[in-house]
């Protein structure tokens, strides 16, 4: 039987959560268990299910706590398009567990509003960059295609670094060589 102290986290989902990061950390997303989490977090097998439901739910939470950590980062690097596509990156490479969950919504509930609204939240500081761009820059009409090319370069970026699969001659420090990538949505395209 677990001993009872183990009960007195204070905040028993911010537990479960932060437990959940680890282990999405260790094994990923889909290795993830609710029993085990329990055992980490020191609570009984039980505990998890009755403040989240299921995995579900708790990869719900961790969905809507990811995407308010991405607007806050995305937000405090001003409204430099170059400086919110190496926000991004950097967002991926320190917290990979909520990376890793908050773009993919077939495991956790995608039409919950809380995740509606803090995935909003997390676009808008995206298209605040796109918006800054130079007039003479960006198409007129085309911002959320605008929007959307900058979101694929980071996003990809971010997972192609997380992967490994980048050459090897890529710079080793990822925002650095994500500065370098993104830049390339600055350069001017051929007359």
């Amino acid at each position: 039987m677990t001993d009872t102290r183990a009960y007195h986290h204070g905040d028993l989902p911010r537990a479960l959560l932060a437990a959940a990061v680890t282990a999405i950390g260790e094994s990923g997303p889909a290795a993830l268990s609710l029993r085990d989490l329990a055992r980490r977090a020191g609570v009984s097998h039980a505990a998890p299910t009755h403040h989240f439901g299921d995995k579900s739910g708790l990869l719900t939470a961790l969905a809507v706590e990811g995407f308010d950590l991405l607007a806050a980062a995305l937000t405090a690097a001003g409204d430099d398009l170059l400086d919110v596509g190496v926000a991004y990156v950097d967002f991926a490479v320190r917290h990979r567990a909520y990376f890793e969950v908050m773009f993919r919504p077939d495991l956790y509930r995608a039409d919950d509003p809380q995740v509606r609204a803090a995935r909003e939240r997390a676009g808008a500081a995206l298209h605040l960059g796109v918006a800054a761009l130079p007039v003479d820059r960006a198409a007129p009409g085309e911002a959320r295609t605008d929007a959307l090319a900058a979101w694929s370069i980071v996003h990809g970026f971010a997972t192609l670094w997380l992967a490994g699969a980048l050459p090897p001659d890529v710079e080793a420090d990822p925002c650095a060589a994500a500065r370098t990538v993104i830049r390339r949505l600055f350069t001017p395209p051929p007359p």
